[in-house]
């Protein structure tokens, strides 16, 4: 710590010390405080003089005659000029008032105002400065809110007529769906987003009807959309069911965790392997169904097309079973499980059936109806002690064990 020591020179004077002796003033009158001060009062009217009266007089004949009170531009209401109202007079100030505005009194602009009093002639004005901040995205495109909305409204409406009036034409999502391109409720949210475009034309209203050899194009956006989807492959152990809970049986897709994840899955081997996270279940479905009793293959998919592609009605990928059965099968009986029966009426489609070993069949169908392995074989008198799905189109389980999953590889295609 530093000590700084300060040297008073002998000729300077103290601050505090005056140096010059105040003045008193000798014998100050003192005010007695025992009574209150007399307080001036105003001269009344007849004090007045003469002279002041007339000066006021003449000041009054000299002053204009005041006409209608000064008008105010109420910004709150329209942007009109309005007369000013005593408030006691007129409950709402904002009001305009009810008396007649002098001509003489009005501003150079006052005629334009005028012409801005009605509710349509607002609310033009207000488009034309309540537009979105520029921020970016279609903002900072110059995006407009007012003409977005009459634009669109122009657009639904002249598409709602188009529909109408070619009633035989399919809808652009059902075009999209059978092309391939997308599930329909994918091309809904593409539609919506902007994503489609018909013969060179962007196409952004829901339920639009098109040609069935209209070109669509699909932009970028979209295409890395349904990139991020993802599709799993679970070997279902037996005792769950394929989609939603039933009967106190869990769905598969409880399995789906990092937990179950197959440690020689591909992806996890990358150099930037696929991190698993909650978003994924989100629209995780399951394509196709296997029974609580069966085990085996199981496809849960994000993509539209891969759903479509092998549970749509028009779906032709094979599904491979093996199945071990009791009981005694003629050359026959296994001809007619080859193509003959029928089911609720409904012919079946021809399969492929033949023995794998001594009790166990090798099943292969082009079509899933409920329970459709079980209720064939009863029918030629055998029965089903296990059934496994091994393979969906060129998707093989392999060596995926029991209750784990992994995700579908880039090179893999139903």
């Amino acid at each position: 710590m530093t000590t700084l020591k300060l040297s008073k020179k002998s000729g300077d004077a103290p601050s505090n010390v005056a140096s010059k002796a105040p003045v008193r003033r000798a014998n100050t009158p003192t005010r007695d405080r025992t009574t209150a001060p007399v307080k001036p009062q105003r001269p009344s009217e007849a004090e007045v003089s003469a002279p002041a009266r007339a000066r006021t007089e003449s000041r009054d004949q000299a002053r204009p005659p005041r006409q209608d009170a000064p008008r105010q531009r109420n910004h709150r209401h329209d942007g009109a000029l309005h007369a000013s109202v005593p408030r006691e007079q007129t409950p709402d100030s904002r009001a305009p008032s009810p008396r007649p505005i002098n001509p003489d009194t009005r501003r150079p602009d006052a005629h334009k105002l005028n012409s801005m009093q009605t509710t349509r002639d607002r609310a033009d004005r207000e488009g034309a400065y309540r537009n979105p901040p520029r921020r970016g995205g279609k903002v900072r495109d110059g995006f407009v809110a007012s003409e977005f909305d009459k634009n669109r409204t122009n657009k639904e409406a002249f598409a709602a007529k188009a529909n109408a009036s070619q009633p035989d034409l399919p809808r652009l999502s059902k075009v999209m769906a059978e092309r391939g391109l997308c599930s329909r409720r994918e091309a809904d949210e593409w539609i919506v987003n902007g994503w489609v475009k018909v013969n060179d034309e962007i196409v952004d209203t829901l339920g639009s009807r098109i040609s069935p050899e209209a070109e669509i194009v699909i932009s970028s956006y979209a295409q890395e959309y349904q990139a991020e989807n993802v599709t799993i492959i679970l070997h279902k152990p037996v005792g769950y069911v394929s989609g939603q809970a039933e009967d106190g049986y869990q769905p598969a897709i409880v399995l789906v965790h990092p937990d179950n994840q197959w440690e020689d899955d591909p992806e996890l081997h990358h150099h930037h392997p696929k991190q698993f996270h909650r978003g994924m279940l989100h629209g995780l479905a399951p394509a196709g169904r296997l029974d609580i009793d069966s085990t085996g293959m199981l496809v849960l998919t994000q993509d539209g097309r891969i759903a479509r592609h092998l549970i749509g009605e028009d779906s032709t990928v094979e599904k491979e079973y093996l199945v071990r059965v009791t009981g005694e099968l003629s050359d026959a009986d296994l001809k007619r499980l080859n193509f003959g029966l029928s089911l609720d009426g409904v012919k079946l489609k021809p399969a492929k059936v033949s023995w794998q070993n001594e009790d166990q069949l090798r099943f292969v169908l082009r079509e899933g109806k409920k329970r459709q392995i079980r209720r064939m074989c009863e029918m030629v008198g055998l029965h089903v002690v296990g059934l496994k799905r091994i393979r969906i189109g060129s998707v093989t389980l392999g060596k995926l064990p029991v209750g784990e999953w992994r995700y579908l590889r880039n090179d893999e295609r139903f």
